[in-house]
């Protein structure tokens, strides 16, 4: 059966857990796909962190820029894949070779919602929720909220079910 389900929250809300404990509950392969780079220590024990957190039914996939070819990959009706998270994929996004135009990051995000429409199995996707805070000070961070906000927006639409997390709290929006 297909189903696609979008968590999203605030830093450090309990969306990762909850997503993973969603995927958890079906039988299947299990894959994560982690699009996170590791640029310095901090990074690097987020990172081993969330390894620990998965028992050994999990295979891990590195997708850090091409998300929707690696989804594609694995698709299958036995498939259970855990996204986590698209606000990295975006930063990934705009931070390759100088920075990605505003349509490079249309055409990724067009791409991810096709491969979530047309995955065999079950998908979940983690995003952070970015737009409640401050407009920020920077050229930068304005376009990775902006950039980030669309994405979330294009996946929301894409999911058959969407939850926002908060302290740990799942409410369904979709």
């Amino acid at each position: 059966m297909s189903h696609s389900l979008f968590v999203l929250g605030g830093a450090r809300s309990g969306k990762s857990r909850y997503a993973q404990q969603r995927a958890e509950e079906l039988a299947g392969r299990h894959f994560y796909v982690a699009t996170a780079q590791i640029w310095d220590e901090e990074m690097l024990a987020r990172v081993e962190l969330h390894q620990a957190d998965r028992d050994g039914r999990w295979s891990t996939i590195e997708a850090p820029l091409l998300l929707a070819e690696t989804i594609g990959l694995l698709s299958a009706p036995d498939s259970v894949v855990l996204v986590d998270c698209l606000t990295l994929w975006a930063t990934n996004l705009l931070l390759q070779e100088e920075g990605a135009q505003e349509a490079d990051i249309l055409s990724a995000t067009e791409g991810l919602c096709a491969a979530i429409g047309a995955f065999e199995g079950a998908l979940v996707l983690v995003s952070n929720e970015v737009g409640y805070g401050i407009v920020p000070e920077n050229a930068l961070a304005r376009r990775f909220r902006d950039e980030a906000g669309r994405i979330n927006q294009a996946v929301a639409a894409a999911c058959g079910e969407v939850m926002l997390v908060a302290a740990g709290l799942p409410l369904r929006l979709k």
